[in-house]
């Protein structure tokens, strides 16, 4: 490792310490069950659509309810991963619960399309403010700490991170609502599937990416710093 005029060179490879999170700690596909899970967390949206075009929304209420407490029994009998399951459980339950009181379809899909946009406000916010969020939440998960923020390299990286979260919530918001106004219930259940997990999916593509170069410019950055007044 060497450091010019300043500025520190990286070295090839990643520190230990990196290589074992990196290891040791499951895949997001790997959290959410795999490809199984993924076709899972569809279900309960696809089995309300339906059944509220065949049989009225009393009863798709109640089958998509049913559909994602299925799943969870089935993960459970499986020894599969439970925290996404249950999760979605939570957010059909709630969503065909608003749907009910509301004697509307599109309700259903509310908590999704507003709590995208928290999101992305909450993502937006930790850049303006100079504490892009993943890098706080990657600095406590990992025990780094907050040392990267005096780091402006480190910090572009860890910005990118978070504009790339922020933009695929702002974008499921965006598309979502505008098809909540249309009253296309089923172009909706779509937009949830197609935006869940494979638009996810690409935004941790550049997740990860923007995270390792963070971290490997923060420790090529400590390393020179220590290397300087040793």
């Amino acid at each position: 490792m060497a450091c010019r005029h300043g500025v520190p060179r990286a070295t090839p490879g990643r520190s230990r310490v990196t290589r074992t999170v990196d290891e040791g700690k499951p895949s997001v596909l790997q959290q959410a069950g795999g490809v199984p899970g993924l076709i899972y967390a569809s279900v309960p949206s696809v089995v309300f659509v339906v059944a509220d075009a065949v049989t009225g929304l009393n009863t798709a209420t109640a089958l998509a309810v049913g559909a994602g407490a299925g799943i969870t029994l089935l993960r459970v009998l499986r020894k599969e991963p439970l925290q996404p399951a249950v999760s979605g459980l939570v957010g059909v339950a709630i969503g065909a619960f608003i749907a009910y009181q509301s004697g509307d379809a599109k309700d259903y899909f509310l908590v999704g399309i507003w709590g995208s946009l928290a999101v992305a406000v909450v993502f937006f916010a930790s850049i303006l403010l100079r504490r892009p969020l993943v890098g706080v939440i990657w600095g406590a998960m990992s025990g780094g700490g907050q040392g990267w923020r005096v780091d402006p390299s480190a910090r572009l990286g860890y910005d990118i991170a978070t504009l790339a979260l922020a933009v695929t919530f702002a974008a499921r918001f965006v598309v979502q609502n505008w098809l909540y106004g249309l009253d296309a219930t089923g172009w909706l259940a779509f937009a949830r599937i197609a935006m869940g997990y494979p638009l996810s999916a690409v935004a941790l593509v550049v997740v990860v990416w923007a995270v390792r170069r963070a971290n490997r410019l923060h420790q090529s950055a400590q390393r020179c710093h220590h290397g300087t007044h040793g």
